[in-house]
């Protein structure tokens, strides 16, 4: 048998002990107060979580994939995070993966015995073709569920990055991971219910590696999404008061050129701020990894390096025409004091 008494996340919360007895604003009340916590409890773990994003970002921009694995709620978690990154950061399906043990059916219901397997992990690490460019962020409050303790230790038999998430100090995954984050929430409002507090650390966790990822890659421009894909209505709503917001157009401009670019918003914010055609944004946003600023000031620089070639031709034409006419007064000077001469002679 296991043994679960020294886990934190375990412990009977002596502050919640009479929570049956409430009354419902009582309970909300506690629960409340319980999960202010948490925020303290991840602020702790900034040092290490921003150590995981640089990590995280250089194996991405290098072509690696976000591959996170967990069980119950934890694995849940990992799955929340990365199926919004494709809506929010046009990132690809195949760019960012969640594997829970017991496979999709276990997203809506548990799985009998799937967070045990350690082969289970193995095998479905196996099926994605893990690489030395990926990384495996492993999630489970506890630190010692076994289907995730397997991923870490094949990620690192495979030379990927192994990032550990869990809700208690020294825990069996914190030993293998390579970078261990490991927020200590406390004992649950409801014991052993880590779907509480330990559940809502790691969504948090999971936000700010995944957002802290993106807007190191150039994914956000100011503070704008601006690589979302404006797939429904209020998407298309959206995208259009952002490239207002930024570029100052109207809105029935900001439309006009969202579909001239395609519905593509990093182009048509760079089509209005360089004042460029779309190919030549779509250009910009390639060399700069669809980075919207760097292209904005690429174009903006070309422009003006080529206004200041065009102005430096103009001035050497000037140059050569004054060239030119100068010998030509000369002359006109030398003819002139002749007659002057031949008159007074005369």
């Amino acid at each position: 048998m296991i043994k679960i008494d020294g886990l934190t996340t375990e412990n009977v919360n002596e502050a919640t002990k009479h929570i049956d007895q409430m009354d419902s604003l009582g309970i909300v009340t506690l629960i409340n107060e319980e999960d202010k916590k948490v925020a303290s409890a991840v602020e702790a773990e900034l040092p290490v979580i921003a150590r995981a994003v640089d990590a995280i970002a250089e194996r991405f921009s290098a072509g690696g994939r976000i591959i996170y694995c967990g069980a119950g709620t934890s694995g849940r978690m990992g799955t929340l995070d990365s199926v919004e990154l494709l809506p929010t950061y046009s990132v690809t399906p195949d760019r960012v993966l969640s594997l829970l043990a017991g496979g999709e059916k276990a997203m809506y219901r548990a799985v009998e015995g799937a967070e045990d397997s350690r082969e289970l992990a193995i095998e479905d690490l196996t099926k994605v073709n893990l690489t030395e460019k990926d990384c495996v962020i492993g999630i489970a409050a506890s630190g010692r569920t076994p289907y995730t303790l397997a991923a870490l230790e094949y990620a690192n038999d495979h030379q990927a990055l192994s990032i550990s998430i869990t809700c208690n100090r020294d825990s069996e995954m914190a030993a293998v991971a390579q970078i261990s984050i490991a927020p200590v929430v406390g004992p649950e409002v409801i014991s052993g219910s880590t779907r509480m507090k330990a559940g809502t650390a790691q969504k948090m966790i999971a936000n700010m590696i995944s957002t802290a990822v993106m807007v190191r890659l150039g994914k956000v421009y100011q503070n704008y999404m601006v690589h979302v894909q404006p797939t429904n209505e209020k998407l298309v709503v959206r995208a259009c008061r952002m490239i207002s917001q930024i570029t100052g157009a109207d809105m029935d401009t900001a439309g006009e050129k969202l579909r001239e670019a395609g519905m593509k918003v990093p182009e048509a914010i760079v089509m209005l701020q360089a004042e460029c055609s779309m190919s030549e944004a779509a250009d910009a946003l390639e060399k700069t990894s669809g980075r919207v600023r760097e292209a904005v000031e690429s174009l903006k620089r070309n422009s003006g390096n080529v206004r200041e070639a065009v102005e430096s031709l103009k001035r050497n034409s000037d140059n050569v025409r004054e060239a030119v006419e100068s010998p030509k007064k000369s002359s006109g000077n030398v003819q002139e004091a002749a007659e002057a001469a031949e008159d007074r002679n005369a």
